[in-house]
C-alpha cells in the first residue's frame, strides 16, 4: 500500500467518523447549553441535572438518524471490502 492511498483512506475514515458523530454531538451541545442557561437563571447547581436530558436527546437522535448512520458505515465497509486488493498492494 502506497503512502498516498493510506493517507486518502485515513482521511476518508476520519471524515466518516466526524460526519456520523456530528448529529449526536451537536444535539448534546445544544441541550447542554440550554440546561446550563436554565441552571444559571434558576441558581440550581445540580451537576447531574443535565445528564438525563442529554441522554434522552442523544437517544432520539439515534432513533431518527440511526438508519442514515448505519447506511453510511455499511457503504464505507462495502467500499473497503471491494477495494481490499488495491489496499494490500
Amino acid at each position: 500500500m502506497s503512502e498516498d492511498v493510506l493517507v486518502t483512506l485515513l482521511r476518508e475514515t476520519l471524515y466518516l467518523i466526524i460526519k456520523v458523530s456530528a448529529p449526536m454531538l451537536i444535539v448534546s451541545l445544544v441541550v447542554g447549553l440550554i440546561i446550563s442557561v436554565l441552571q444559571t437563571v434558576t441558581s440550581i447547581q445540580e451537576q447531574t441535572l443535565s445528564f438525563v436530558p442529554k441522554l434522552l436527546s442523544i437517544f432520539l437522535v439515534i432513533m431518527f438518524a440511526g438508519n442514515w448512520i448505519i447506511t453510511s458505515i455499511s457503504e464505507y465497509f462495502e467500499y473497503l471490502c471491494e477495494n481490499f486488493s488495491i489496499f494490500i498492494r
